[in-house]
């Protein structure tokens, strides 16, 4: 964030090429090129959808108002399938998913099971996922491109002639910009946006670490911006089908092993707790017979542009921040921060305190170094804490250790030994929320492209602000800055351990040599990079 004669902007610090990077380009850059001249059909989403079934969902409600859009918060991660997995099995025209990460495990599958039925069923299907997760799976993404109603894109590939972690040298600047943006939109009349990838850790399903999370699903006037902003990326020059990138087609045998495979899987997976919650939830129950409740009010998507990769950051107009901004500038009580990964810089920690110093309460909760699932990152944060906590922000890390009501509450299959926040959201003056894939950090302001909503929805707002009031103290450490004495300042964090009131001197529950390796990189201007 930066300061500019009473405007707060999203801006971080610039990005360089590093000495390695250009020495790379110059050495190999020649080894590694992408297909040419090859189609790529443009296609765009439906817009005669009023005959489907989706376009029936709370019609009363969507006639009162035309420019209001329903919303239900998807907190926890049945809930975030289940919603998924009932619109897929709903869609009448159209299926169009983009995300960042779509993993070959078992809510991938689950969700790749439910891609095909509805495209047995007659349904298009549009996958656009970033080529960052895909490496080596080119022939599971061409079998499934081999469908008549499928088609699969990637989006800002690698090559598939060189090693991939060499193009991060031979391609810096351009590999190393993705698309991080996630969309679910059915018959271009439902869709779901939040902090959720394809993965078992963003859906509960992960044994070992369980990501806290936050979708929106949304029916009316917000689901068309959303359809836009897709045909976007899926007509961009840096979007490619599936089977150019593998080079030939697959096998009819290959295809059917694929297929064969899939549905073994899925048989196998019947009583597991997704297929059972897709059976007999409540929330399942709800979208089948048209019940769910959902909160009205006005609603804006934001987004990068596609061709944000293309350009440098001096292309604001490209960019989501832009679009955000005026919802920043108006703020006057409270603002309320979710993100993974924080790292404000010199000007976000200036903009903060200037919320500060006009009277506005401002609250953050990010990861701690020991829920942090990329901690490198906890270095760039670490180092603005002492001035962040000097200007009166409030400064929460999540505490990894999840107590057993909070588990409960999460409603995941599985007790995850390692709790980590992955949602990013944002509250404004308690009236306005924003809910999407955007990280306070470098990467998502200047490098990334990323999408959210802002949702203007007194309940909602209220809603999560009370949620934070109640909660924060059981699931996060406060951070306190005190002074010893001598004029060395302290952090201090304030936490429950098994219900018990505990105070730390040092980072929660890490080891010596994890703390120094943190300290050390804070020593280096990496900011850029996280």
């Amino acid at each position: 964030m930066k300061y500019y004669q009473g405007s707060f902007q999203i801006v971080f610090r610039k990005p360089h090429v590093s000495f390695l990077g250009i020495l790379g380009m110059f050495l190999i850059s020649g080894c590694a090129t992408l297909p040419k001249d090859f189609e790529r059909p443009a296609s765009y989403a439906y817009t005669e959808t009023s005959d489907t079934r989706l376009a029936k969902m709370r019609s009363e409600e969507r006639a009162a108002s035309l420019v209001q859009s329903g919303v239900l918060l998807l907190g926890n991660g049945l809930d975030a399938f289940v919603a998924r997995a009932v619109l897929a099995a709903a869609a009448d025209r159209s299926i169009d998913v983009q995300y960042y990460l779509f993993h070959n495990d078992l809510v991938g599958k689950l969700m790749v099971d439910q891609l095909l039925k509805a495209a047995d069923r007659g349904v298009r299907v549009r996958l656009l996922v970033d080529d960052m997760d895909m490496g080596g799976r080119d022939l599971g993404a061409a079998a499934l491109d081999s469908h008549p109603n499928i088609e699969v894109r990637f989006f800002n590939p690698f090559t598939r002639n060189t090693d991939r972690m060499l193009q991060f040298i031979t391609r810096y600047g351009s590999v190393t910009r993705r698309m991080h943006n996630k969309s679910f939109t059915v018959d271009n009349e439902a869709t779901i946006l939040g902090g959720r990838n394809i993965g078992n850790e963003y859906f509960d399903a992960h044994p070992d670490l369980a990501f806290s999370d936050l979708d929106v699903l949304a029916i009316g006037p917000v689901v068309k911006e959303v359809s836009a902003c897709f045909d976007l990326y899926w007509n961009s020059e840096l979007s490619f089908p599936a089977l150019v990138l593998k080079g030939d087609s697959p096998t009819p045998e290959e295809i059917a092993q694929k297929r064969q495979a899939l549905s073994k899987f899925i048989t196998a997976q019947k009583d597991s707790a997704y297929l059972k919650a897709l059976r007999n939830s409540n929330l399942a129950s709800q979208l089948r017979r048209n019940q769910v409740r959902f909160e009205w009010g006005e609603g804006k998507v934001v987004y990068d542009f596609p061709e944000k990769l293309l350009h440098d950051e001096s292309r604001t107009d490209l960019h989501l921040s832009t679009q955000l901004s005026p919802y920043i500038d108006q703020i006057n009580e409270e603002l309320i921060i979710f993100s993974p990964y924080f790292v404000p810089g010199n000007e976000g920690v200036a903009a903060l305190k200037a919320f500060r110093e006009r009277g506005v309460r401002v609250r953050i909760l990010t990861n701690s170094l020991a829920s942090n699932d990329v901690a490198i990152v906890h270095s760039g944060y670490a180092k603005y804490r002492k001035a962040l906590l000097r200007a009166g922000i409030e400064l929460y890390e999540l505490n990894k250790k999840i107590g057993k009501k909070e588990k409960k509450e999460k409603k995941g299959p599985h007790d995850s030994s390692k709790a980590s926040l992955h949602a990013k959201s944002f509250v404004f003056d308690r009236e306005q929320v924003f809910i999407g894939s955007l990280n306070l950090d470098p990467i998502a302001i200047y490098n990334n492209t990323e999408i959210g909503m802002v949702i203007t929805q007194e309940t909602i707002a209220r809603g999560m602000g009370e949620w934070f009031d109640q909660n924060i103290d059981k699931l996060a450490f406060r951070l306190e800055l005190v002074d010893d004495g001598t004029g060395h300042e302290q952090i201090l964090w304030h936490g429950l351990e098994s219900g018990k009131e505990i105070t730390f001197t040092k980072e929660p529950y890490t080891g010596l040599w994890t703390r120094f390796g943190i300290g050390f990189l804070k020593i280096f201007p990496i900011d850029s990079f996280l």
